[in-house]
């Protein structure tokens, strides 16, 4: 499965996959965002600062169903060739300490570890920051 771009109207299955996921599903793309899809099984979705070069990820997400095929990791691997084409440069992520499976995805992936934020989440679990710099 190749990943795409989204573009316009997020899809029904996108939305429900985000609820699921993380408890409430966001709104549509704002201005400074950008998301891609496996169709019906993943999605991504980045914060951009364009004039800072950099990126966030905001969400990745891939339907239970569909887990352990390397679906994430296409789609971190997709993502960060089109931001690093468009000149994005640096790279962050937050995720929860408990979070094993992401934090091996993203360690997997060449992202490294660069700071915590503590009691960041409303459970007042932590968050291990994540950043990695392209080309």
């Amino acid at each position: 499965m190749t990943p795409t771009r989204l573009r316009g109207t997020l899809p029904g299955w996108l939305r429900a996959l985000d609820e699921g996921t993380f408890g409430e599903a966001w709104g549509e793309l704002e201005p400074h965002e950008a998301a891609w899809m496996i169709e019906g099984a993943a999605f991504a979705r980045w914060s951009l600062v364009e004039a800072a070069k950099e990126a966030e990820l905001l969400r990745i997400a891939v339907d239970p169903e569909q887990r352990g095929r390397g679906l994430a990791r296409t789609l971190l691997r997709a993502c960060e060739a089109e931001l690093a084409a468009t000149g994005i440069r640096d790279l962050h992520l937050e995720v929860r300490v408990s979070n094993a499976a992401a934090r091996s995805l993203y360690a997997g992936a060449g992202w490294r570890e660069s700071g915590l934020r503590k009691n960041y989440y409303r459970d007042g679990e932590d968050a291990v920051l994540y950043a990695k710099r392209l080309g």
